[in-house]
């Protein structure tokens, strides 16, 4: 037999349990102790991955999950770090009726991810005393992600990385965001209401600053527009997630 026949016929066992698969390799107790430890590492990946949905879910809900995943999303990456990616779809589709679930699981992926990116030095308030304020633009830092949310799962993520006991699930009074990033070596993260992931999402595709500032001015009035923005701008100098002006 081929190499590229018999690694395929392999592949076709751990993926499938292929019978045919197994007849082809000669079949025998070996292959089940080959079966066996793909799914073992492949449960603890996961486990590594999203120790708070675990917590959440319970080890039975939690095993049950990742042995669905296991069967419909073989690993397509070199390595098993990656293999998480789609287990936040895996589990949105396995309790459709409680959206905290899949949005806890996106939290914890998406922070897991922000220490894949690059380090840089957040943009200083000083550096903003000679910029154009209606024709500035702003860059964020790369390791910034947001996901919309309709539960209060990082109010939940919260409290289970703390040991505490977590609070009942909710749905928020409205779809709101998360925002994650790294500070340093900490990850780092809060809610915040659509308005505000909204101007983010116009900043980061290029929008001038005073065109945000017009547009909100004409949704909110004058007065309130210059408050909303100014608390924006001075969460996002505090948190350090503002990279440069452009």
């Amino acid at each position: 037999m081929r190499l590229a026949t018999l690694q395929q016929s392999f592949g076709q066992w751990l993926h499938a349990e292929s019978t045919e698969a197994a007849a082809q390799l000669g079949g025998g107790p070996g292959l089940d102790v080959y079966l066996n430890n793909y799914r073992s590492q492949l449960v603890a990946a996961l486990e590594g991955s999203f120790p708070q949905l675990q917590r959440w879910l319970g080890g039975t809900a939690f095993l049950a999950a990742a042995a669905q995943h296991i069967e419909t999303s073989p690993p397509r990456a070199w390595t098993l770090d990656a293999y998480g990616e789609d287990f936040p779809a895996t589990i949105a589709a396995l309790y459709p009726n409680d959206p905290e679930c899949a949005e806890l699981a996106r939290i914890e992926w998406a922070l897991a991810a922000t220490f894949t990116t690059p380090d840089i030095v957040p943009l200083s308030p000083d550096s903003l005393g000679a910029v154009d304020w209606e024709t500035v633009r702003f860059a964020f830092v790369p390791n910034l992600a947001m996901l919309p949310v309709i539960t209060n799962a990082a109010a939940l993520w919260q409290s289970l990385t703390a040991g505490g006991p977590p609070p009942a699930a909710q749905r928020l009074p409205a779809p709101a965001a998360v925002l994650l990033w790294r500070d340093g070596f900490n990850p780092s993260f809060r809610t915040i209401e659509q308005a505000e992931a909204t101007a983010i999402f116009q900043l980061e595709a290029g929008t001038p600053f005073g065109a945000l500032c017009a547009a909100c001015a004409t949704e909110h009035g004058d007065a309130d527009s210059a408050t909303m923005i100014g608390t924006w701008l001075g969460g996002w100098l505090r948190d350090g997630i503002l990279a440069a002006v452009r």
